[in-house]
């Protein structure tokens, strides 16, 4: 055994699956990529071809959701990675490589964004029109308010120095059951929950809305259509220019005209600052928790989007508790207690 495996025994049992299920492939070093979850991915060379092998430790992440959501995606004719094999008690898949390019990256290099994000968004109506409402956990008003702890629970604390007061706390939760009032008015649809620009693969070589890959899939539920748009037009990760992020609203509208298009808007405004509140106190956990700071890169703009959703009549409640609990102006977080 090499120093390598001797110090990380997932990637040398990762190993033995692989040689069990594909002999011959051989595993790199180093993983592919990781995200905010104990899930790594390893780019795989095989003798049929590059793959993409999913270590997720049972202890902490499951591999049968991804494994169901993206056959329900396949079955939808849209481009998530097949799954070529899978160990779900061990926690490893080995899937479909849809390659490097996210549209991150082609935006980075100077691709038009009009195109891409208008692929992106007729992936996000043919999704919702065609896989209906599959058997998914629900999203609706009960979960979100429990994802606003996040904020209280971390962020607050973290900007401040100390857990946030009873008094403040049980404001918070007051100020989003009123904003969330009639949030569920529009029909729920299957939501990927991290449809943005990072998790969305340029395919050339296939046409129409199966040349957008989808990744981080595993987490979908059955809530607002509302909410994987604003995910993907209110990017935390990166600035969209609000003309463009109009015209695509305006696409996904004309793509699903059966919408409330005025119910639909203001479950935009309100699915984005839920979601960001949570972001603030995600990134903040991934910090101060788990030894990520990279993610406080983010929270500055994640706070100026929430300061514009603030200024929405629906949001009132909201906005009030940040002015009187936690000013969002001088709202930071350094990246050691």
């Amino acid at each position: 055994m090499d120093a390598e495996t001797a110090i990380d025994p997932r990637r040398e049992r990762l190993a033995q699956w692989l040689e069990e299920v594909a002999p011959g492939s051989e595993l790199p070093q180093s993983p592919l990529a990781a995200d905010a979850s104990f899930r790594r991915y390893f780019r795989v060379a095989t003798p049929e071809g590059p793959r993409v092998a999913m270590d997720a430790p049972p202890e902490h992440e499951e591999v049968l959701p991804f494994w169901r959501v993206a056959d329900l995606l396949r079955d939808a004719g849209l481009s998530a990675p097949a799954v070529v094999s899978g160990d779900p008690a061990r926690g490893f898949l080995l899937l479909e490589d849809l390659g490097d390019e996210t549209v991150s990256r082609a935006l980075d290099s100077g691709a038009d964004p009009e195109p891409l994000y208008a692929r992106a968004v007729d992936t996000l109506v043919h999704l919702q029109r065609t896989a209906g409402q599959p058997d998914l956990p629900e999203y609706g008003r009960d979960r979100l308010l429990a994802e606003c702890a996040l904020l209280v629970d971390w962020f607050h604390p973290a900007v401040t120095g100390e857990p946030c007061p009873p008094v403040a706390r049980s404001a918070w939760f007051e100020a989003w059951e009123a904003a969330l009032d009639g949030i569920g008015d529009l029909p729920a649809t299957i939501v990927l929950r991290d449809y943005h620009a990072d998790n969305l693969m340029v395919l050339p070589e296939r046409s129409g809305v199966a040349a957008c890959g989808l990744l981080d899939f595993q987490d979908a539920v059955l809530g607002s259509p509302a909410y994987d748009l604003v995910s993907l037009l209110r990017d935390a990760r990166r600035d969209v220019d609000p003309e463009l992020a109009a015209r695509m609203e305006a696409r996904f509208l004309a793509g699903r005209p059966e919408l409330d298009g005025e119910a639909f808007t203001r479950a935009c405004r309100t699915l984005s600052a839920q979601r960001n509140t949570k972001i603030l106190g995600i990134f903040t956990r991934l910090a101060r928790r788990d030894g990520k700071p990279g993610y406080l890169d983010f929270l500055p703009r994640v706070r100026r989007l929430l300061a514009e959703e603030l200024a929405a009549p629906e949001l009132t409640p909201v906005a009030t508790w940040f002015r009187d609990h936690l000013p969002l102006e001088r709202a930071t977080v350094e990246a050691s207690a």
